[in-house]
């Protein structure tokens, strides 16, 4: 499995936590209460978070090698 693989599956399972907490918050405060609202907050912060997460572009070869290896001379850029 990917490292991309590996954080998607783990930002999942975080939404999937946090539903169930906020199934459980809204069955013990009530489905109109601010801490029902909040916890569907979460839920929704960490669906976007992995949707944006699903939209970035993986880096090259070289994009990994220079974030690695920021001074070696093939990832020096020339503004001449």
């Amino acid at each position: 499995m990917t490292n991309t693989q590996e954080t998607a599956t783990s930002i999942e399972d975080k939404i999937e936590e946090e539903r169930q907490q906020a199934r459980a918050v809204c069955n013990i405060s009530g489905g109109n209460s601010e801490a029902c609202a909040a916890a569907w907050d979460a839920v929704e912060e960490l669906q976007a978070a992995a949707s944006h997460k699903k939209q970035e572009k993986p880096k090259n070869s070289l994009e990994a090698y220079c974030e690695a290896n920021p001074d070696a001379d093939e990832c020096r850029i020339n503004d001449n």
